[in-house]
């Protein structure tokens, strides 16, 4: 059975997924395996041989189909989920500061909840690994991410510390920013992030040059001044959305040096440092709050008047579109995970436009488009070029008139058992 290990980047609470697949042990033995049977049923007669390679490549043909389907309709599911969490958390942060004005403070109270992803993490070792391992035995391996000496106090602040700073900043920017302007435009100019995350990707990481990738950045930029003055440049929206390109541009700078800095972590050593990050936040930043509430800055009169059920809606959805992101590559592919962000967008705009007065003039509806049209982009692979060209190549090969035919007719056999050979030996691999 082929096994493989999964490596994702662990991203702030607004982000994409930055996967990548590891091949492990198992693949050289199923070819093994594969090639002794082979050997086998060919010693047995070419009629048989034949008979049986068919039955096999059939076989793993359903088999193969029958995991992309799944892995389909997990992904509509997943789309779904990330689409509803994110969408839901950012419209009920906007109902939330109507009756508890403190951005921080809902930031500081959402990340501490990133404690909850090793434990849960643990359980679902406990329950799918046939090797259960104890926690601090789970803990110490994982805490390999970090080096050879584990999660000391000198990585930890300067490996550690710096993400979970951006992180902060990410979200309480992201959150000042719906209390200037709507949703629509905040989920909207939020999608820019990934834009930047190209540009900062081919300067910093030196990332392979793709014309499509700059053209959606040219275009998230243009959506960005097309807000801009779809509001009028009235300082209150500028202000806004400023403070959304911040956050954006924050979440980007996480990316980044979060793979130039520690690369790519498996499911567990990620569960690991998003738990690090909460229990840091809980531990260190908890004295800004306090700060804010006696300097009137972030002022609530009793504890009774805060809204607890809404603060825990908020830190709940924002938990669980981080789980769904960082983690939803176990069960479906990353470009369906991405699209659940983007779908958030019209799903905000259908209910800022039932729940309050946004004027969607035709320069909003251009920008938000092209910004979407910039992020969509960007989910193109490496390869699509060629991808079309080999397509658009077995089209017109398709509609040319076969030639030849008393030639053709006498090989026909010969030429269809070597294509099917080629064909489905590509396949396999």
């Amino acid at each position: 059975m082929k096994k493989h290990s999964a490596r994702v980047a662990p991203l702030s609470a607004c982000n994409s997924p930055v996967l990548t697949l590891t091949k492990v042990e198992g693949e050289d033995r199923t070819r093994e395996n594969v090639v002794g049977t082979t050997d086998a049923q060919s010693a047995g007669g070419a009629a048989g041989a034949e008979s049986g390679s068919s039955r096999r490549r059939l076989h793993c043909c359903i088999r193969v189909t029958t995991v992309q389907v799944r892995k389909a309709l997990w992904g509509v599911v997943m789309v779904m989920c990330v689409c509803s969490s994110w969408a839901g958390s950012t419209q009920l942060a906007k109902l939330t500061f109507k009756q508890f004005d403190a951005p921080f403070t809902l930031t500081w109270f959402a990340t501490t909840w990133n404690c909850l992803f090793f434990p849960l993490y643990y359980i679902g070792h406990l329950c799918k690994s046939p090797e259960r391992q104890t926690p601090r035995q789970r803990f110490r391996e994982c805490c390999r991410f970090f080096g050879d000496d584990g999660l000391t106090p000198k990585v930890f602040f300067t490996k550690v510390a710096p993400f979970g700073l951006l992180w902060i900043l990410t979200n309480y920017l992201y959150l000042q920013a719906l209390r200037k302007i709507n949703t629509t435009d905040v989920s909207a100019l939020f999608c820019c992030n990934k834009a930047f995350v190209f540009l900062l990707s081919w300067i910093v990481l030196r990332d392979r040059f793709m014309g499509v990738r700059i053209v959606a950045a040219i275009l998230a930029i243009a959506g960005i001044v097309m807000m801009t003055y779809a509001d009028g440049f009235h300082s209150h929206s500028v202000i806004g959305i400023t403070l959304v390109v911040a956050s954006a541009s924050m979440s980007a700078l996480y990316k980044v040096l979060f793979k130039m800095v520690l690369g790519s972590a498996k499911f567990g050593e990620a569960a690991l440092f998003l738990s690090i990050v909460g229990s840091a936040n809980f531990v260190f930043i908890s004295f800004v709050p306090v700060i804010l509430y006696f300097t009137h800055v972030e002022y609530i009169g009793s504890p009774a008047d805060i809204p607890w059920a809404y603060l825990c809606g908020v830190a709940g959805l924002l938990f669980a579109f981080n789980v769904l992101v960082n983690f939803g590559i176990a069960i479906t592919y990353p470009t369906l995970i991405s699209l659940g962000i983007v779908l958030s967008v019209p799903v905000n705009a259908m209910v800022d436009l039932y729940t309050c007065e946004i004027h969607f003039n035709t320069v909003r509806l251009i920008a938000v488009f092209i910004i979407c049209l910039g992020f969509l982009m960007l989910l193109l692979p490496e390869d699509w070029d060629q991808c079309i060209i080999q397509l658009s190549t077995r089209l017109r090969k398709r509609d040319e008139p076969a030639e030849g035919n008393g030639e053709a007719g006498a090989t026909t056999g010969l030429n269809w058992r070597g294509r099917a050979r080629t064909s489905m030996s590509t396949f396999a691999h």
